[in-house]
């Protein structure tokens, strides 16, 4: 009698992963990040203020039109490179290979950006941004189901973690530091390059034999973008709990800039941006990981995702009713408390409730739509509130009921302790 042997690529991991193979992945994703924010936080802002005189717009518009039709093209890229990387079988595996072209487009996509003259070609560079740096995103999320068996997940997603709060804050802190807008896109562009060479250069990528890879079909192919929450309901809710979850977060971070000058007339807004990153980085740090590791070392990860998102909720609702640089800085603290917990673990959760090894990265960038797609709900939402419907402290309740509800509808989830 024979028995036909699992692929390697598409076994459940038994084998631990180590610390080098933790670090290397882990400062990758730090620099995609980097090639993100600081782009986000700082410098298509700055970009925003110098276009919209006599654009017809101001510049809060400007800077929603810009975000919210790059994460547009973020949804669609997330989940479509994922599952190109798991069809892919070059000799380089199924992930390395997207993630080693993903951050090429995306250095030069960033150096687009830095030679900007108006909107248009500042939307063009950043939709080509959001497309590349998603493809090497996908692979790198990808490749930890690949790799990493569960009972170290909620570690390895807490370094994931860590690094993706580092590459924010370090994308935050080189885009204010290079002197310009110009330098720092091209400081951005610089280090998202560099960062993704260790892991791919010292760790070889599990590949797919083309026998294993199933039958190309254009209709099969598309439909595999649907996820039915019917056949699936423990991944609906937990794609809904972080879809909502993300979207309280990014309308807190949205206008985080207009908000110190407008509001708070903070006398250095782009500094003050600095210092409430790197506040709520540190209190992210310090829980990241251990979050993590608590979860794996209990076994449970709904208790942990649930109260951080109530944290999260009652901090951006600090930000409503204590409108002052010091009540800015204690609610960056508090964020940084609770999305540290939430980040590692709602990440291990979803590795948890993935249906099929064939699909991993196809499936996660469904999930990662649940990152992406706030970043086009936010500015939809956040412009009318902050020009029409009360200002600053409406969108920052608005955002802490639309955290709390995503933190409540975490016990939904069935499959998992």
């Amino acid at each position: 009698m024979t028995t036909t042997r699992e692929p390697a690529a598409l076994a459940e991991p038994a084998e631990r992963v180590g610390r080098g193979w933790t670090s290397a992945l882990s400062l990758a994703n730090g620099a995609i990040w980097v090639g993100w924010y600081g782009p986000l936080q700082i410098l298509l802002a700055s970009q925003a203020k110098d276009f919209a005189p006599g654009s017809g717009m101001s510049k809060e518009t400007m800077l929603a039109w810009v975000t919210g039709v790059g994460a547009v093209v973020s949804l669609a890229a997330n989940p479509v490179f994922g599952a190109l990387s798991d069809r892919t079988t070059s000799r380089r595996g199924r992930r390395t290979p997207w993630i080693v072209a993903g951050t090429a487009g995306g250095a030069l996509s960033l150096l687009l950006l830095a030679g900007a003259g108006g909107m248009a070609t500042m939307m063009l560079g950043w939709c080509l941004v959001q497309l590349t740096l998603n493809a090497a995103f996908a692979a790198v999320t990808a490749a930890v189901p690949d790799r990493v068996p569960r009972s170290q997940r909620g570690s390895v997603g807490g370094w994931l973690g860590a690094a993706q709060i580092l590459g924010v804050v370090g994308g935050t802190g080189l885009a204010t530091a290079a002197g310009g807008v110009g330098a720092g896109y091209t400081a951005c562009a610089v280090f998202t390059a560099l960062g993704v060479l260790p892991y791919v250069l010292r760790y070889p990528d599990l590949r797919l034999a083309p026998a294993d890879r199933p039958p190309w079909s254009r209709r099969g192919f598309l439909a595999g973008f649907w996820l039915s929450p019917r056949r699936h309901p423990d991944l609906g809710w937990a794609w809904l709990t972080r879809f909502l979850i993300n979207l309280s977060n990014a309308l807190v971070l949205l206008y985080l800039l207009y908000y110190l000058r407008d509001r708070l007339h903070h006398a250095d807004p782009e500094q003050g941006v600095l210092i409430l990153t790197a506040v709520n980085g540190l209190t992210l740090m310090a829980t990241v990981v251990v979050g993590g590791v608590w979860s794996d070392r209990v076994g449970r990860r709904k208790p942990f995702v649930i109260w951080s998102g109530m944290l999260m909720a009652a901090a951006t609702a600090l930000l409503a009713g204590w409108q002052t640089w010091p009540g800015a800085i204690v609610a960056a603290a508090l964020l940084g408390v609770g999305f540290g917990v939430f980040t590692s673990v709602d990440f291990a959760l979803m590795t948890d409730v993935l249906p099929t090894a064939l699909d991993r990265g196809k499936d996660l960038g469904v999930i990662n739509v649940a990152n992406a797609l706030p970043q086009v709900a936010a500015p939809a939402l956040a412009a009318p509130v902050v020009t029409y419907l009360g200002g600053y402290r409406v969108l920052y309740l608005l955002a802490a009921v639309i955290g709390l509800a995503g933190a409540g509808l975490v016990g939904r989830i069935r499959g998992v302790d």
